[in-house]
């Protein structure tokens, strides 16, 4: 189960036709400027291309990509790793494993239980970027092997981690070819592994990790741009949280959205074909925020966006991301990777 499911109360929408409920309505208030006065260190672009599947994107093993979906990875920048080569993916694998070893030979706080052996195995993630140009990604497992195992089949995965680049043109373009530039990171597993196994990439590559938080203000793009992406079939209803600062404790506020009405209305402010506009977006969050209070008389203004989830992906604000759309996979990774970069430079 999601960990943000289980959220505080939760109205929901009244009428599904959100598109005719917001036709000749009044002029956009300029509700996002507090926000984006708060989010003025990140330039934003005044448009983006609407996500689209990539044809590099055919050259993932459809395995590998069904691994990647549906779980919730925790979200990392990365600076340029110094001296990485693909030839030497076997070479890490015994070195990372040694160094796990040793660590938990030390008494450290190493996840990774007792009675196991530990396994690293390093691959390329063939296709899992934007241009030709965008160095390859390339996945870390740690898996357990038991020792009392009369079968040496490989046992649970303990913890994954992915570098990508999808994009990166602008990151690409600064350094030389020493470096290589994947500077997003994605991890799913116990924190401790992650920070483990992040001190021994920075001890070896001389890169730099840091949590990558995602803002409010591009919560707000990710909704629309997500609502925007064409679907065969939808696999998750539209719905967006919000936080309330108060006393004793905060409180949560989920706003569900059947994702056809949701469709329906971006349709409605929809001016520029392939595209996703500033002004769109701030159109399309007023429209939801307007429905809203006439609904429930709660002026989400007053709060905070914290996740947003719709059948693309979800992701929230402490940097957890979650993507469930093979089609759009590329999509999704361009946008972190842009956060990715931006937090780097």
């Amino acid at each position: 189960m999601d960990p943000y499911d289980s959220q505080g109360p939760t109205p929901r929408r009244g009428p599904s036709n959100l598109k005719d409920c917001f036709v000749g309505a009044t002029p956009l208030q300029k509700r996002l400027e507090s926000v984006r006065r708060q989010s003025s260190f990140f330039p934003s672009p005044p448009r983006r291309k609407v996500p689209q599947c990539s044809q590099l994107q055919e050259e993932i093993d459809p395995q590998k990509v069904a691994f990647l979906l549906h779980k919730q990875w925790t979200v990392y920048s990365l600076t340029p790793l110094y001296k990485f080569s693909y030839t030497n993916l076997k070479e890490y694998s015994r070195l990372l494993s040694a160094f796990i070893a040793a660590e938990k030979q030390k008494g450290l706080a190493v996840e990774v239980g007792e009675d196991f052996n530990i396994k690293v195995i390093f691959s390329t993630l063939r296709g899992v970027k934007g241009t030709q140009r965008d160095p390859e990604a390339f996945l870390v497992q740690i898996l357990s092997n038991s020792q009392s195992s009369r079968e040496h089949r490989e046992g649970k995965v303990l913890w994954t981690g992915w570098f990508c680049c999808v994009f990166g043109e602008s990151l690409l373009e600064t350094v030389s070819e020493d470096f290589t530039c994947l500077p997003l990171f994605l991890a799913n597993g116990a924190e401790s592994n992650t920070s483990l196994i992040g001190g021994w990439f920075q001890k070896t590559f001389d890169c730099c990790f840091s949590p990558l938080a995602i803002s409010a203000f591009n919560l707000s793009w990710m909704a629309a741009m997500w609502t925007a992406c064409k679907m065969d079939h939808y696999v998750a209803t539209t719905e967006l949280f919000w936080s309330v600062p108060c006393s004793p404790q905060s409180l949560d506020i989920s706003y569900a959205i059947h994702p056809e009405d949701a469709k329906a209305l971006w349709d409605s402010v929809h001016k520029t074909p392939g595209e996703v506009t500033q002004e769109e977006v701030d159109l399309f969050m007023d429209c939801l925020y307007s429905h809203f209070h006439r609904h429930f008389k709660i002026h989400l203004s007053a709060t905070r966006l914290v996740r947003v989830s719709t059948s693309v992906a979800s992701a929230h604000t402490d940097g957890k991301l979650k993507i469930l759309s093979h089609k759009y996979l590329i999509g999704v990774l361009a946008y972190m990777t842009e956060l990715a970069i931006f937090q780097i430079e």
